[in-house]
């Protein structure tokens, strides 16, 4: 074949797939145009294979009509299939009753989940007492879920009914309550210190209208020199009255904990019953221990390296689904994890 020839099959070429282009109805035929005349084994695929057999002052002019002509192929193939597109879309739209200039139809807004409101209002009230966040690990080392704490090995609180450990580890547990933050921030931070340590905690409780092995607390520490169970009780009237209202009725009772001494409980009059009918959430006393205090234990100072002749302090801790369920009137703990949104959209 000589150069003449060669560019006559060219304009063929051209003149055939710019008229297939021109009929093609859709993609797929279009589509096959394109591997019929630019693919592997296409027809100006074929005739630029012949290059190789002209001389070089042919292939100096031979080269770059048939990079144009390709260049040329490949634009009106492009071209078409956007025509393709828009026609294809039209067809759509005009199947349709949708009037494009309306406004969008409004997406469904989240909301926070009721045990985020509750702990929104603790942390906002414990911030107005002066304590600032701190945060630990929820897998931990018994030496700073128990051992620091002044907890022994012999404690019912390390029983394998009341604690999740970890399989394979030994030494790591689920943490019980985010005491362990408290410890963990006296060991890198010396008084004065005022903190506290919201986060999840793991209990191998029953579960009922009130309990739940998976749960959420809420602790606060404050260690200074001189502090009593004045600054604590004082203290902790003010963040229950901030949570319940300035006529919140506030009660005191001794109690022991291993890490504090003395030790108290809080109770806060029942939201629900007032003590004068059945109440599954206070049980028909007419109260509901909210939390649990105490001066913290001159041991527990001393296993973090502060000197209890020196400092003092309080700790308390409380369960952010309790408050929910006080602030909000949901009666059973079950309903903050079963996701019913039938419940949850009332928040």
């Amino acid at each position: 074949m000589n150069l003449t020839e060669w560019k006559q099959k060219c304009a063929a070429v051209e003149a055939e797939y710019k008229k297939q282009i021109a009929a093609a109805a859709d993609a797929d035929v279009l589509e096959a145009a394109r591997v019929a005349s630019l693919g592997r084994k296409g027809a100006l695929t074929e005739l630029l294979k012949n290059l190789k057999d002209f001389s070089i002052e042919e292939k100096k002019e031979a080269g770059p009509l048939g990079n144009e002509l390709k260049k040329n192929l490949e634009a009106a193939f492009e071209s078409k299939e956007m025509t393709l597109v828009a026609a294809k879309l039209n067809a759509d739209l005009e199947k349709t009753n949708i009037d494009l200039t309306l406004p969008g139809a409004p997406v469904a807004a989240g909301h926070y989940h009721p045990l985020t409101i509750a702990l929104n209002r603790m942390t906002a009230v414990l911030s107005k007492l002066g304590f600032v966040w701190a945060d630990g690990p929820q897998i931990e080392e018994e030496k700073y879920n128990f051992d620091y704490l002044n907890i022994p090995a012999h404690h019912p609180a390390r029983d394998m009914q009341d604690t999740f450990f970890i399989a394979g580890k030994p030494g790591m547990v689920l943490r019980t309550h985010t005491s362990n933050v408290q410890v963990r921030y006296m060991e890198k931070n010396k008084p004065p210190l005022r903190i506290m340590s919201p986060g999840r905690v793991f209990r191998k409780d029953d579960i009922d209208a009130s309990h739940s092995p998976v749960f959420n607390q809420i602790e606060g520490l404050y260690v200074d020199k001189n502090v009593s169970l004045a600054d604590l009780k004082s203290d902790l009237t003010a963040f229950m009255k901030g949570l319940f209202g300035a006529k919140a009725e506030v009660r005191f009772r001794p109690s022991y904990f291993p890490f504090v001494e003395p030790g108290v409980e809080v109770d806060v009059k029942c939201v629900f019953c007032d003590g004068k009918s059945p109440c599954a959430f206070c049980k028909g006393t007419g109260w509901k221990e909210m939390l649990g205090a105490g001066i913290v234990h001159p041991q527990v100072l001393r296993n973090v390296g502060i000197d209890p002749e020196v400092y003092s302090g309080y700790a308390f801790g409380m369960g952010v689904e309790r408050l929910a369920m006080m602030l909000l009137n949901i009666k059973d703990i079950r309903a903050f994890y079963e996701n019913d949104l039938r419940i949850l959209r009332q928040f």
